[in-house]
């Protein structure tokens, strides 16, 4: 009986051990392995950065939806909750940039609904 009791509390031990191993990986983040584009990140990209979760995400869509393009990284000081030690943090993971321009051979404006007549050919007429 005491035998199968400490049998028993060692297996116990072992799991709790596994068990805060475990937690204590899975609380660290994987840092993206180019900087996040923050003018043109979505939620998902913004999250891979060390310190930024969905909460922090939604503020910095937000404030480019509200505010337009960040000039600088510093411009997320603005955002409530997030402090210069915090950015500081994360500034190695984060960069500005321009959006995206549209691709080559994409049209920039709609196209009209009325179909332009082909050159040199004469409009038929009943």
């Amino acid at each position: 009986m005491v035998q199968r009791s400490a049998c028993f509390r060692a297996f116990v031990f072992l799991c709790v051990i596994l068990l805060l191993a475990t937690g204590a990986n899975a609380g660290k983040k994987k840092p993206p392995e180019k900087p996040v584009n923050i003018n043109t990140a979505n939620s998902e990209e913004l999250q891979q950065v060390p310190g930024i979760g969905p909460a922090t995400a939604q503020k910095i869509l937000q404030m480019r939806k509200s505010y337009g393009l960040f000039k600088s990284v510093d411009d997320l000081l603005a955002i409530r909750g997030l402090g210069e030690k915090r950015l500081n943090k994360m500034r190695k993971y984060l960069t500005v940039g321009k959006a995206n321009p549209p691709k080559p051979g994409q049209p920039t404006a709609k196209p009209s609904s009325i179909p332009e007549k082909p050159p040199g050919k004469p409009s038929a007429q009943l």
